[in-house]
């Protein structure tokens, strides 16, 4: 009975009311086309155009580059160029490792004089390069006989292009070129879709004919087989906060570490600058005019000094000049570099590929696994573009064959990468060669594993064959049996 009353009491008391619903509402600073003009400022490394650039952005007022110092206390900002080099480098040792594209022998020839007309390695660096700094961006194919009689291969930024997306499929690919003139700015628009190709031209907001301006005076809609767009888009990272656009390496909040990086440099060499001696003069040997006796003004780069009173010291010295040298504190100041230096870097590239000093005394095993961050954004870079480039290679042939009227057909297309770090060859012959003398590895598996992708497939196996010869091994053919 008495439980029944506290259980009562207890349902009569006891009343939970679900939470409310709470709407936040957050206001993204910018779109992607002015994210990707901020990143092109950090690429290009002019230390003016930043400053120029964060004080005209609607973004926290103390940061390094969007500070303005008081009057009279002005700093020296200086851009240390990591965001540059970062870009450079992992252009550098992702093609440089790109090998021969492998096609079928027919085609080889077509595709070697393609490739020739459209300077196809200066297209590939640009767009990787681009497409880094940008966030993504799109190859497109175009026809033009005034030009040159094979397809066109042109890379534009992805602040230049827009994808549209129809249930997660892209469908659509739009170009956007503008021109200028006295009249004013023009935007062309190509529509690259499947089997289509379409043209309008923009004053402004309003659409105006296509022969307004000579550019475009000779552009027409164009249709063909609907299984062909004549575009290929190019993206490495997904982005986060940008629906079906990419991210570029400076995306995720390494722009403000570069900002933290430059300021901490900036800060170092106002400290050693600020530390310059400093000289106590009397006022007889203050520097004076030489034309109405006023004293100089000091340099304030090159030539401080403070004048004293002059007053005679009690214990009867020369009232002589005296220099004073501050310290500076360079430990703290080398941890602070270091310390923004890697937060720069973290997940992108490691300190030894950019050439930064990592400990001299690391062997080159220590060396190879400082360098993994690197190996992994080679990868994914790498990976993408043995994606994207029979696409684009299969996009020209299908184009060409359009040009021709010739049918259709599917290329087997072949991107190899060389290895990246890999450990030297002496070291590989130690570690195969001991797999063979143990018996776990055949004579194949020896040669394929130690030249890879260096040597053809017919130089391996005639290797395998000179090998065998020297060891006593030889090859008999099976025997026929015939009734």
């Amino acid at each position: 009975m008495i439980a029944d009353k506290v259980r009562n009491a207890l349902r009569s008391f006891l009343r939970i009311e679900p939470p409310q619903t709470t709407a936040v509402t957050i206001t993204q600073q910018l779109d992607f086309t002015a994210n990707a003009a901020k990143n092109r400022i950090w690429y290009r490394g002019n230390g003016e155009e930043l400053s120029e650039l964060y004080k005209q952005l609607p973004e926290n007022r103390t940061s390094f580059w969007a500070a303005v110092p008081t009057r009279g206390m002005e700093i020296r900002k200086v851009h240390t160029g990591i965001p540059k080099l970062i870009v450079d480098t992992l252009v550098s040792i992702v093609l440089s490792d790109m090998n021969d594209i492998k096609l079928p022998s027919e085609l080889s020839e077509v595709w070697d004089k393609i490739a020739e007309e459209n300077d196809f390695k200066i297209v590939l660096n640009k767009a990787l390069t681009q497409t880094l700094v940008v966030g993504d961006g799109a190859f497109k194919i175009s026809i033009d006989s005034d030009i040159s009689e094979e397809p066109i291969i042109e890379f534009y930024p992805g602040d230049k292009v827009e994808f549209i997306y129809e249930r997660g499929r892209l469908r659509e690919i739009v170009f956007k070129t503008i021109y200028e003139n006295r009249h004013g700015t023009y935007t062309l628009q190509e529509y690259y879709g499947y089997g289509y190709v379409r043209y309008s031209l923009y004053r402004g907001n309003s659409e105006v004919s296509l022969d307004a301006i000579p550019q475009t005076a000779g552009l027409r809609n164009v249709e063909f087989d609907k299984s062909v767009i004549m575009a290929v888009p190019l993206m490495i990272y997904g982005s986060g906060v940008y629906e079906g656009r990419g991210q570029s390496l400076f995306d995720g909040g390494k722009t403000d570490s570069f900002d933290a990086l430059d300021e901490a440099w900036s800060q170092w060499l106002y400290a050693v600058r600020m530390s310059r001696p400093t000289k106590y003069l009397p006022p007889n040997y203050v520097p004076r005019n030489p034309y109405n006796g006023e004293p100089l003004k000091p340099n304030f780069f090159d030539n401080v000094f403070i004048e004293s009173d002059g007053a005679m010291p009690e214990n009867g010295g020369n009232n002589r000049p005296e220099l004073i040298q501050p310290s500076i504190p360079h430990d703290s100041y080398l941890s602070t570099y270091i310390t923004a230096l890697d937060l720069c870097l973290q997940g992108i590239i490691s300190p030894s590929t950019l050439g930064i000093d990592v400990k001299k005394l690391d062997n080159a095993e220590a060396q190879r696994e400082k360098e993994k961050t690197t190996l992994y954004t080679r990868n994914k870079i790498v990976g993408v573009l043995q994606s994207v480039i029979p696409k684009l290679i299969q996009t020209v042939f299908n184009t060409k064959a359009l040009m021709s009227g010739e049918a259709l057909r599917d290329i087997d297309i072949e991107v190899p990468f060389g290895e990246y770090a890999n450990p030297s060859f002496e070291s590989q012959v130690e570690t195969i060669g001991k797999g063979r003398t143990q018996n776990i590895m055949s004579i194949e598996a020896c040669v394929d594993e130690l030249y890879g992708d260096t040597k053809t497939e017919e130089w391996k196996s005639a290797e395998v064959s000179r090998i065998k010869a020297e060891m006593g091994v030889e090859s008999v053919s099976e025997p026929v049996f015939t009734e």
